[in-house]
Order: C-alpha cells, then structure tokens, then sequence
C-alpha cells in the first residue's frame, strides 16, 4: 500500500457536509474541522453555501456544493437554475445527480443532454457527476461514465451517500477504466478511514467525499509519526 502523508491525503477530501438534520452549529463544527485539517474543499447544501464562504475565508478551503440532490429526478431546468444560484452565492464545484431513472431506462441522450446542460451552466468551474453506483450495474456505471465525458464532466463520482451502499475499489477501477484521462473519478459514501481512503487513491481515485475527513488525516498523521493508521469504512453514512 502507498504511503500517503497528510498532506497528501487533505488535498484530495472533498469534506461533506450534507445530512439534512444538521444545525447551523453541527455546520459551523464541520466547517472548523475542514479549516483545521486543511482540507481541499467542503460540499455543502445549497442553501448553506454563503454562510460556509464567508466562514472559511482566508483558510484556502474551497466550497462546493450539491445539485440535483441526493436523488437526480429533478427537471434539467431546475438542476441549471440550482446551478446558477450555487455560483451566484459563491460555490466554486458543483457534484450534480444524474437522472438515474432514466439511465436505467437506457435513454442515454436526455442523461447526457441533462448532464451537458449543468456543465454549459458551470463555465470553467467544476462539474463533478453523482452515478449512485448502489443502483447501477457495470454495463449501465460504464455508460454513465461515457455520457458524462462527452458531456464534458471534469469528475465521475460514485454515490450520494444517501443510498445503500457506498464507495467500492472495483467501481473505482471501473469508472477509471471508463473515461479518459481528462476525467477524474471521485470516491464517495463510506470512505471513513486511513486505509479506505488510501485503497479507493490507488484504485485511479483523485478525489474523496467523506464526512470523516478528521478521522482519515488523524489517522495520517499519527502514521507519520511512527504510530497505527486505523481504518474503518461505514457504508451508511457519507
């Protein structure tokens, strides 16, 4: 196994901060931790993105956020509306749902016209695409991945967090196997520990979703200094 500083490891967490039951004092918590350990950005709800910029400025944390979410069922209309107003109140990465229905359904051209159309909304910023891989098997998370490069995605991404199941090494290989090398692959839901994090990296992830970014650099950092890094991976949470 790779071994991966904190450093290394922070630059690459996306800390999210999505639960809905969350309380602006739960918020300022994680937004604190995400400054402490130096993280690469937070994802948070919509609704929370002013608040989470005014607070990390000057901490170099970006702020990102969700669109289409947790469930992608929402209109390509609203998805771009959502879209505007998240750049609007200052987000810099938007980690949008695709229409799972509809690429079950096979109907790949609305999937990528969905997707396309966030991307067109973003400009230069970052579009990262949610597949809710619990849900899709190989054939259909190789197609999500192929829909969302020529819609011109920066990032596949694995789950909401919100489903059954999370982030798995095969899927990683997959998705990576899937898109060219101009597109990145995020890992996400229940990347919770040391050595998740760092199976889900070498697996051909640039990117992690976790709410445990605390535990994750803790752990690092105790490696670094000669002690344990523990590990643990929750598939129920984010």
């Amino acid at each position: 196994m790779t071994s991966y500083t904190e450093s290394q490891l922070a630059a690459t967490i996306d800390h999210a901060i999505l639960k809905p039951e969350l309380t602006r004092a739960d918020l300022d918590a994680e937004l604190d931790v995400a400054a402490e350990w130096k993280v690469f950005s937070v994802c948070v709800r919509p609704s929370d993105i002013p608040h989470a910029v005014a607070r990390l400025q000057g901490t170099g944390v970006a702020v990102g956020t969700v669109i289409g979410f947790p469930h992608g069922t929402t209109s390509t209309a609203a998805k771009v509306a959502e879209a505007g107003q998240a750049l609007a109140d200052g987000a810099v990465e938007l980690d949008m749902v695709l229409n799972i229905g509809m690429l079950r359904s096979g109907m790949d051209d609305a999937v990528e016209s969905d997707i396309r159309a966030v991307v067109e909304a973003a400009g230069d910023h970052i579009v990262k695409v949610i597949f809710e891989t619990a849900y899709l098997d190989d054939e259909q998370i190789g197609r999500a991945c192929r829909l969302s490069e020529a819609a011109g995605a920066d990032f596949v991404k694995t789950s909401t967090g919100f489903a059954g199941g999370g982030a798995t090494v095969e899927h990683i290989r997959l998705m990576r196997a899937s898109v060219g090398e101009n597109v990145q692959v995020k890992a996400s839901g229940g990347v919770r520990g040391f050595d998740a994090a760092v199976a889900m990296l070498e697996a051909g992830a640039t990117r992690l979703g976790t709410s445990a970014a605390a535990t994750i650099l803790g752990a690092a950092r105790r490696q670094e200094g000669g002690g344990p890094a523990s590990s643990a991976v929750d598939e129920s949470s984010y």
